[in-house]
């Protein structure tokens, strides 16, 4: 156990970089989540159906297809990123940030229908017992909706940290495996698992990956069910 918790240079860097990009990937995510959480569970429309198949769509995609449309869509000459490119100089693929990005899509599903069955089990009617005494729709959200489905957005936090964590195929595909800038931990076991030589570190990267999910889980459990209890109580 000491030697595992001795990381090497090339263990610190892709367990940071793997650190960075699942926590960004959920900050960006997190917002854009709830609502569309909120509006699958709660409103009607024209193209709902097709809204929550375009949601779901990265767990039935392969990765890969994912990472590919990512770069098509976001590189320079793709008819977003060129649009991003010219007008604030920001570029996606082959950065970090593309890293997160790509994360942020692959679990996107996971967060949001962590989020919407929370919010579906949240009872209608203590938000129109407050609307009724003159709480607006907003402060009704924020106080009374966002605490009841609280263990639902962590749950769907969590889960999405550790998706993110073990993402390959699309960041591969939309940012490539560059050591130090989007190498992650599934990414340099990647590199490792190529190079003669390589198994003993191979194993060593895919222990800190279980762990780091196996952490992650255990604390959505824990979380959950502590919010639960206070809520309950």
């Amino acid at each position: 156990m000491a030697a595992l918790l001795d990381l090497t240079p090339l263990e610190r860097e892709a367990l940071a970089l793997s650190l960075r990009v699942a926590l960004w990937s959920v900050l960006f995510s997190l917002p854009v989540g709830l609502f569309v959480a909120w509006l699958l569970a709660r409103r009607e429309f024209y193209g709902k159906t097709l809204l929550n198949g375009l949601v779901h769509l990265p767990l039935v995609l392969p990765p890969v297809v994912v990472g590919y449309l990512l770069l098509v869509l976001l590189s320079r000459k793709g008819p977003l990123g060129g649009l991003l490119w010219d007008l604030f100089g920001i570029t996606f693929p082959f950065t970090w940030q593309g890293a997160a990005l790509a994360a942020a899509v692959m679990a996107f599903p996971l967060m949001v229908r962590a989020m919407r069955l929370s919010l579906e089990l949240v009872d209608q009617r203590l938000e129109a017992a407050a609307r009724t005494l003159g709480a607006g729709r907003v402060n009704v959200f924020l106080t009374i909706t966002i605490p009841l489905m609280a263990p639902g957005i962590l749950v769907g936090a969590i889960l999405a940290f550790a998706r993110s964590l073990g993402e390959f195929g699309a960041t591969i595909t939309f940012v490539s495996n560059i050591p130090g800038v989007t190498q992650t931990l599934p990414l340099a076991l990647y590199s490792l698992i190529q190079t003669p030589d390589g198994e003993a570190a191979a194993l060593r990267i895919a222990i800190i990956s279980v762990i780091l999910s196996l952490l992650a889980l255990a604390a959505s459990e824990v979380a959950a069910r502590r919010l639960q209890a206070r809520i309950s109580g």
